[in-house]
């Protein structure tokens, strides 16, 4: 049984400890980089997606779309660079909620249909950033060590 703990768990471990800084970093990037691209793209047709926001029955969707359109593109930018990580994972993780109830729910009807949704993916990915950071490759980390003796 130790062969097996040492194999399987002990030595892939260590292995992965080396490269610690990289998942965080693909993670940030890939999300970061398509939300500030949807973002961008809803920023740049805002009649349309005011009609899909009014559609949708979200509130104020005059406030909102812009809004909601700046968090994607400036929160992927943050992503992207490792920059305010946990605010702007918690944020997108916000709008993934919100996108889901207010555009997916009639679908759903089992926890299948739910997980299969991306934005169940993006939220727990967001998420995640929100609560485990943008790791060593980021601002985030170069700040807080810049800052952490003044």
């Amino acid at each position: 049984m130790h062969i097996l703990f040492e194999g399987l768990i002990a030595w892939p471990k260590k292995v992965a400890a080396h490269f610690e800084w990289l998942g965080p970093l693909v993670a940030r990037v890939v999300v970061g980089y398509t939300f500030m691209l949807t973002g961008w793209g809803k920023l740049n047709n805002l009649p349309a997606i005011i009609e899909n926001f009014q559609s949708w029955g979200i509130p104020f969707p005059e406030f909102m779309t812009p809004f909601v359109a700046g968090w994607e593109f400036f929160g992927g930018l943050g992503l992207i660079l490792g920059l305010m990580t946990r605010i702007c994972g918690g944020a997108l993780a916000v709008v993934m909620v919100v996108a889901i109830i207010s555009a997916k729910l009639a679908d759903i009807d089992s926890l299948e249909t739910l997980l299969g949704f991306e934005e169940a993916t993006y939220f727990a990915v967001f998420t995640w950033l929100a609560i485990c950071g943008a790791g060593k490759v980021s601002l985030d980390d170069w700040l807080e060590r810049r800052y952490k003796n003044h």
